[in-house]
């Protein structure tokens, strides 16, 4: 074996030195409010299933029904023999969800990212990008081999020096072409994009926009319709990517914008041409979440009251917290090994918030990253609270 295994011990032993190793906890119970882990009853404080569709009984019907009519998987890429007119009622429903003319389903947010970026930018083209963008953006940007610049997070000051310094560049060759890409709302921070100001720079520089929403689906703007609506910017966007994953409770993405885009990259996008298509369980699950969400927009208003709930009581406790508007509520700690006790800590009391370190995170910015869900009532909510304070005040996190 070539493969130098003490080597890869000795990297993993300084992971553990450094409160950065990870391991893996196994759920025994469905995506919901409460949940077992490594056998432990407890309130999940976790998930990104924001919206608790992940176990409503419309959505499991809809993967039930799917799953009966079109079989366990699909047999094939969506352009050889996995293209089902599941796939295509589905992005029908998003297209119409999102304000677009046309949607195209990939088989994750990751995938979809990279398809986009893959896709629509080459060597001669420039893509800037949030400091804190998803690793799927960052990913994507590297296999484009477009040149990349950063601005700093939410910073449109910034944003306008770089996209000024990217002109004279962006003059040496008439195809050249700029993007800005973004999360709409960022996920380790629960912050909302600057959109206004992103779209005024856009249109002022003559760059397209590609809008990660995959926090936003399901949380912002009207009935969830995402960042564009919160801001009242829709049409505004070139390239809106989004994910089932996360308050649509199912499993895979999609990228809606103008019927040329999804055309173009239904044709150029590798990691939608060269992958199995979703199997139709996901999409049926998916397909019902958004008919659900567009039968109940108050779920959105109903979430993020519970989200105030909490982030006030939290403040109130003492702790550091970041975030506003969304159900994203970063509980700031520092070091690796300070938020890691306050996460055992709360296991202990029977509420679930791992730490999240670097590299997921810049160092020394630590923290646990608690959620929200619709399904939470007021009283797990409050049970949550009182768990933190004794805690964190175990831990010293605070006074």
């Amino acid at each position: 074996m070539s493969l130098d295994q003490g080597l890869l011990a000795g990297e993993l032993a300084t992971l553990r030195q450094g409160g950065l190793y990870r391991r893996l906890r196994v759920q025994e119970t469905m995506a919901g409010p409460r949940a077992v882990v490594d056998g432990t009853g407890c309130l999940m404080l976790a998930s990104n299933g924001y919206l608790g569709l992940a176990c409503h009984p419309e959505v499991q019907a809809g993967a039930r029904e799917a799953l009966e009519r079109w079989g366990a998987g699909t047999g094939g890429s969506r352009l050889t023999t996995g293209n089902f007119r599941l796939h295509s009622e589905l992005e029908e429903e998003l297209a119409d969800f999102k304000g677009e003319e046309a949607a195209l389903v990939f088989g994750s947010g990751y995938m979809a990212n990279l398809g986009v970026l893959q896709a629509l930018a080459g060597p001669e083209d420039l893509v800037i990008s949030d400091a804190l963008n998803h690793a799927s953006i960052i990913d994507g940007c590297r296999l484009s081999r477009a040149q990349t610049a950063v601005y700093r997070h939410a910073d449109p000051a910034h944003l306008a020096e770089v996209l000024e310094a990217g002109a004279p560049a962006r003059r040496v060759g008439p195809g050249r072409r700029v993007f800005i890409a973004t999360d709409g709302v960022f996920s380790m921070d629960g912050d909302i994009a600057p959109l206004p100001d992103i779209v005024r720079l856009a249109d002022q520089h003559g760059a397209g926009i590609i809008l990660d929403d995959a926090h936003a689906t399901g949380v912002l703007g009207p009935g969830g319709t995402g960042t564009a609506a919160h801001f009242g910017l829709k049409g505004r966007i070139d390239v809106q990517v989004g994910t089932f994953s996360k308050a649509l409770g199912s499993q895979g993405a999609f990228v809606a914008g103008s019927r040329i885009l999804i055309d173009y990259l239904r044709n150029r996008a590798r990691s939608f041409i060269f992958s199995t298509a979703p199997p139709p369980a996901a999409v049926g699950a998916a397909l019902a979440a958004v008919r659900l969400l567009r039968d109940n927009p108050h779920w959105v208003v109903q979430l993020r009251e519970k989200a105030e709930h909490l982030r006030r009581g939290l403040t109130g406790l003492g702790f550091a917290v970041a975030g506003g508007e969304t159900p994203i509520i970063p509980v700031l700690v520092g070091d690796a090994a300070g938020a890691v006790q306050l996460a055992e800590g709360l296991l202990a009391r029977g509420v679930y918030a791992p730490a999240i370190r670097p590299p997921s995170v810049p160092p020394g910015e630590s923290r646990l990253r608690v959620t929200v869900m619709l399904s939470h009532t007021t009283e797990d909510l409050d049970l949550a609270l009182e768990a933190f304070g004794r805690a964190g005040r175990s831990a010293g996190v605070i006074a």
